[in-house]
C-alpha cells in the first residue's frame, strides 16, 4: 500500500452490514490480510452491541477525485463523483469503518497488563443502562494470547441504585384503585410495617427464617402484633425514665443550621452523674456499670499536675486507675463472695481463706486463718500481696514442697492460699505420683465466677504496678486458649437460674461478653471501638434492648469523647484565622443514628412518648431527624394530649406545627376532616389543606349551596403557593363569585332595562366568558366518578351556572361548544335550540 494513503473513518449509525463495500475489493491480498484479525477480534463485539465493532478503510489518492481533508468522516461528494449513491455508501461505510479511539482501546486491552487492575475504558458501552445512575458497564471481550498470560477479571459494574420513594411523592399517590399495575397500585399495602405502640402489622403468621408458617397469609386480613421488645420487668418505665430525666436535666436543645431542634449534651454528663441517680447499697448490674465506668473513664484530678516529669505524671495517674478498679472490683464480688459462704458455713477454715481472698476481703481472710489456728499463714496474709522479695520466697517453698512429693499432705485449699501469696493465679503445678502420694495439678480460677477470676490476676498474679492492659491480656488469654478452667466473662443475666427461661434465644457467652468486661477492654485495648462493645445481649437477654448501650455511647463518645463508633465518617477540619485547625464538623455515623432509632421504639412501646422524641432528638442529620420525629409524633397523635403537647413544645422545643400535622393526620384517620382541614392550616401545610377542601368539604358546600362556606374554605389559600390552585380551588372560589354577581347583575338588566354602566357591562362580558370555561373543567376538578359526592356537586356546579348564565346570556354556553357528562337532557336541548337560533340568525343577516 502507498505511503499516501489517506485513513477515512465515519461513525455506525446502528445499521449493520455483512456485505463488503466496493472499495475492500479493490483492496489487495496485503489489505485482506490486515483486516482480517480486526474483523476476528471485534466479531463477539458486535454479537453484543450495535455501536461497536466499526472497521477501518485505507483508500489511495487515485481511487478518487477531489477529496476532503484527511480524517473527514463524510465520504458523500466522492459518491457522487463515482455515481453511487450517497445514502447507500453512508450505510456501508457506518457499518463495516471502525474509529481510531477505537482501534487505540482495543490495542489497550491485548496488552499485558497487572492481575490485579480492573480496567474501566471510556469505550465500554452500556446497553439498557443510563449514564445518570453509573450501572450497566459492560466491558469489552478478552483474549488470552498464551498459557502464560492471565485472563483480566471482569471489570466491576456498579449495582442499579435505588432511592426509597415516600408515599406522598410516589407517582401512584391517589391511583390505588388503578389496577392495570396491581403490584405498583397496592404494592405498599402487603409489607410489613410498623403501626403505634410497636405493633407490627403483617399478612399470615410470624416466623423465623429457618421455620416455616403453619398456614398460607390471607390477603385480605392483617393481623396487628405486639412483639415484645424488652423483658418482661414492671421497673422498665421508671429505670428509663430515671436515667433521661437527668440526661434531660444536663443536655441543651438547640437548633441547628436547618432550624431543626437537636440535643446537645452538656459535658458535666459523666459515669458519676449517673451513678447519683442509684443508692449507695445497690448492688444491681445497672449502678455496677457506672461505677465501673466513673473508675475507668470519668476526669479525676489525680493532682499530678506539679511533677514536671510527664512520664511520671502518666505512671502515677494509671497506678490511681488501678486502685480505683480494685474497689469497684471488691464491691462488685462481695456479693458472690458472700453467697459462697452462705453455702458453706461447714467448710475448713482454709476454704473459708482461699473465698476471702478471691474477693480480696485481706483482713477477714487474717482473721479466719487465726480463728482456724494457724497464726503463721494469717501473719503471711497481712502481708499480700507482698512486694518480689516476698512473692519469690514462697514460690520457693511451694517448688520445695513439690520437689519432695510435700505437697501431697497438703489439702488442696491451702495450696490455692499459699499460690494467691505467691503470686500464682492460674496452675499450680502438682508434684504428680500416685496412690497416696498422687498430688495433681490445680487451676485457682475453678468454680469462681469471670469477675473474681480476672480479680485473681489483678490482686495476685501482677505485681501492683502492672498497668491494667496487662491484667486484661492476662484474663483474656487464660479464657480464650481454655488450657485451664477460668470462666469466660458470661453476661449478668446468664449467671442465674432462670435464664434459660428467656424468651429469647440467647447466644453464646464467648459471643457477647459482659459488659463490665467489655468497658475494662475499651480501657486497655486503643484499638478496641464502640461498636464491638454496645451488643444489646451484653447488657440484657433482650436483642433489642438498647437503653444502656445508647446512654453510654453518649456518655463515652458525645460527652466525654473517649472512643466512638467504627463507622463514622472522617471529621472535617476547619482552620481559624490563625491558621489552627479548630474543632471541625464530625462525620456521620449510621450506627449511632440506628442506635437511637432502636431505643426510641422500644420507649414508644412503653407509651413513653416524650422520652422517645427527646431521644430522637440525638440524631445527627438534621433531615433524618425531622423524618423520624414527626413519624414517631403521627403513629402517637392520639395520645398527644395537652399534657404532653406542653412538654413537647417547652421543654424539646418541637415546633407545634410537627404535632398539628400528626394531629391532621389522626383526625382524618377517624373521619373528622374538617377538624384535619384546620390542622392542616395550623400546621402551615396548604396543599394538604387544600386538598381535603377541594375533595372532601367543598362537595358538601356545593350540596348544600353554602357560598358563604365555599368562601371561607377558599379565601384563605388565595394568594398562597399552593399547588393546582388555579386549577382546583380557585374553581370555587369563581363558582361562588358566579352565582353571587350573575343573579345581582340580572336585577340590573331589568332594572335599568338592559343600560348598565360601563364597569357592569365589562363585569357581565368577563362573566360571559369565564362561565363556560368553569363548567368545561369542572370534570377535571373533580374526577372521581366513583363518588357520588362528586359526582352531585359537579352537576349541581354545572347546572347551577349554565341556568344562571342562560338568563342573561343564552348562547354563551352553545357557543363555547362544551363536551362535558353533567350536561342534563333539558340542557342539551337548550342548546341545540340556541345553536340553530344562532345559524339562522346569521343566515338572515347574510341575506
Amino acid at each position: 500500500m502507498d505511503e499516501d494513503e489517506v485513513l477515512v473513518v465515519a461513525r455506525r449509525h446502528g445499521v449493520d452490514s455483512d456485505q463488503p463495500s466496493e472499495a475492500e475489493e479493490e483492496e489487495g491480498d496485503e489489505e485482506e490480510s490486515e483486516d482480517e484479525p480486526a474483523d476476528e477480534e471485534s466479531e463477539e463485539e458486535e454479537s453484543e452491541d450495535d455501536t461497536r465493532g466499526r472497521r477501518t478503510l485505507q483508500l489511495k489518492p487515485g481511487a478518487r477525485g477531489q477529496r476532503g481533508p484527511p480524517g473527514d468522516p463524510t465520504i458523500i461528494p466522492w459518491a457522487r463523483e463515482i455515481g453511487v449513491d450517497p445514502q447507500k455508501m453512508h450505510v456501508m461505510q457506518t457499518s463495516l469503518f471502525r474509529m481510531p479511539e477505537e482501534e487505540r482501546a482495543l490495542k489497550a486491552l491485548n496488552q499485558p497488563q497487572s492481575r490485579r487492575r480492573l480496567l474501566l475504558t471510556s469505550n465500554l458501552s452500556r446497553k439498557h443502562s443510563r449514564d445518570s445512575e453509573g450501572d450497566g458497564l459492560r466491558a469489552d471481550s478478552r483474549q488470552r494470547a498464551s498459557f502464560a498470560h492471565d485472563i483480566e477479571p471482569e471489570p466491576y459494574r456498579p449495582t442499579r441504585k435505588y432511592a426509597r420513594v415516600e408515599s406522598s411523592a410516589s407517582v401512584f399517590v391517589g391511583q390505588e384503585h388503578a389496577y392495570i399495575d396491581a403490584g405498583l397500585a397496592v404494592g405498599r399495602s402487603f409489607r410489613v410495617g410498623w403501626g403505634p405502640g410497636g405493633v407490627l402489622a403483617h399478612l399470615g403468621e410470624l416466623c423465623g427464617p429457618k421455620t416455616s408458617p403453619k398456614s398460607s397469609a390471607n390477603a385480605s386480613t392483617i393481623k396487628l402484633t405486639t412483639i415484645p421488645l424488652i423483658a418482661a420487668d414492671a421497673d422498665a418505665s421508671t429505670q428509663a425514665s430515671r436515667l433521661l430525666s437527668h440526661h434531660l436535666s444536663n443536655t441543651a436543645i438547640e437548633e441547628d443550621a436547618d432550624g431543626i431542634p437537636f440535643a446537645n449534651p452538656s459535658a458535666k454528663l459523666t459515669f458519676a452523674s449517673f451513678m447519683t441517680q442509684f443508692p449507695s447499697t445497690d448492688q444491681s448490674f445497672e449502678p455496677t456499670l457506672f461505677r465501673l465506668g466513673h473508675a475507668l473513664f470519668d476526669p479525676v484530678d489525680f493532682r499530678v499536675n506539679d511533677i514536671p516529669d510527664v512520664q511520671y505524671r502518666h505512671r502515677i495517674a494509671a497506678i490511681r486507675r488501678k486502685t480505683e478498679l480494685s474497689k469497684w472490683l471488691k464491691t462488685a464480688v462481695s456479693s458472690a463472695m458472700d453467697t459462697d459462704l452462705r453455702e458453706n458455713l461447714d467448710t475448713k477454715w482454709d476454704r473459708t481463706v482461699f473465698t476471702l481472698l478471691s474477693g480480696y476481703q485481706i483482713e477477714r481472710a487474717c482473721e479466719a486463718a487465726a480463728d482456724g489456728g494457724n497464726f503463721k499463714l494469717a501473719s503471711l496474709v497481712a502481708q499480700c500481696p507482698g512486694d518480689a522479695e516476698f512473692r519469690a520466697d514462697l514460690q520457693e517453698q511451694l517448688e520445695i514442697w513439690r520437689r519432695e512429693r510435700i505437697d501431697a499432705h497438703i489439702s488442696e485449699d491451702t495450696r490455692k492460699v499459699y499460690a494467691l501469696l505467691a503470686g500464682v493465679a492460674d496452675t499450680l503445678k502438682g508434684s504428680g505420683g500416685s496412690g497416696v502420694e498422687q498430688c495433681p495439678d490445680i487451676d485457682l480460677a475453678r468454680g469462681l465466677d469471670w469477675k473474681r477470676a480476672f480479680g485473681l490476676q489483678l490482686w495476685y498474679g501482677l505485681p501492683m504496678d502492672a498497668p491494667i492492659a496487662e491484667v486484661f491480656e492476662a484474663y483474656d488469654a487464660l479464657w480464650k486458649e481454655g488450657q485451664s478452667s477460668v470462666a469466660p466473662p458470661a453476661p449478668w443475666y446468664a449467671e442465674r437460674a432462670d435464664s434459660a427461661d428467656s424468651a429469647w434465644n440467647l447466644p453464646s457467652q464467648t459471643q457477647h461478653p459482659d459488659a463490665l468486661y467489655s468497658l475494662i477492654k475499651l480501657f486497655a485495648d486503643p484499638a478496641c471501638n464502640l461498636s464491638a462493645v454496645l451488643s444489646s445481649f451484653a447488657f440484657s437477654p433482650s436483642p433489642a434492648d438498647y437503653r444502656l448501650p445508647w446512654h453510654l455511647y453518649i456518655i463515652l463518645s458525645r460527652c466525654l469523647r473517649i472512643r466512638d463508633l467504627a463507622d463514622r465518617d472522617t471529621p472535617v477540619l476547619r482552620g481559624t484565622e490563625d491558621g489552627e485547625d479548630d474543632d471541625g464538623v464530625e462525620g456521620h455515623s449510621p450506627s449511632a443514628d440506628l442506635l437511637a432509632n432502636s431505643y426510641a421504639l422500644q420507649l414508644e412501646q412503653l407509651g413513653m412518648i416524650q422520652e422517645a422524641v427527646f431521644v430522637l432528638l440525638h440524631i445527627e442529620g438534621s433531615a433524618g431527624r425531622a423524618k423520624v420525629i414527626k413519624e414517631l409524633l403521627a403513629r402517637s397523635a392520639s395520645k398527644l394530649d395537652d399534657w404532653v403537647t406542653r412538654g413537647l413544645v417547652g421543654s424539646l422545643k418541637i415546633p407545634m406545627a410537627w404535632i398539628n400535622e400528626a394531629k391532621a393526620i389522626h383526625a382524618l384517620h377517624v373521619g373528622n376532616v374538617y377538624e384535619a382541614y384546620e390542622l392542616y392550616l395550623s400546621a402551615g401545610l396548604y396543599d394538604a389543606a387544600h386538598d381535603i377542601a377541594v375533595l372532601e368539604l367543598a362537595p358538601d358546600a356545593v350540596v348544600r349551596q353554602d357560598l358563604l362556606l365555599l368562601r371561607e374554605l377558599f379565601d384563605v389559600f388565595d394568594g398562597r403557593p399552593v399547588n393546582g390552585w388555579n386549577d382546583r380551588g380557585k374553581v370555587f372560589l369563581d363558582y361562588a363569585h358566579a352565582l353571587t354577581r350573575l343573579p345581582q347583575l340580572r336585577d340590573r338588566l331589568i332594572e335599568t332595562d338592559g343600560a348598565l354602566d360601563a364597569g357592569e357591562l365589562s363585569e357581565l362580558e368577563q362573566l360571559s366568558r369565564s362561565v363556560p370555561k368553569l363548567v368545561s373543567i369542572l370534570p377535571d376538578v373533580l374526577p372521581d366518578r366513583t363518588n357520588i359526592r362528586h359526582t352531585a356537586a359537579a352537576a349541581e356546579m354545572t347546572n347551577q351556572l349554565v341556568r344562571h348564565l342562560d338568563q342573561i346570556r343564552p348562547l354563551a354556553i352553545a357557543q363555547a361548544h362544551i363536551r362535558t357528562p353533567y350536561f342534563g337532557d333539558a340542557t342539551r336541548v337548550r342548546n341545540i335550540h340556541s345553536t340553530m337560533y344562532e345559524r339562522f340568525v346569521r343566515t338572515i343577516e347574510v341575506a
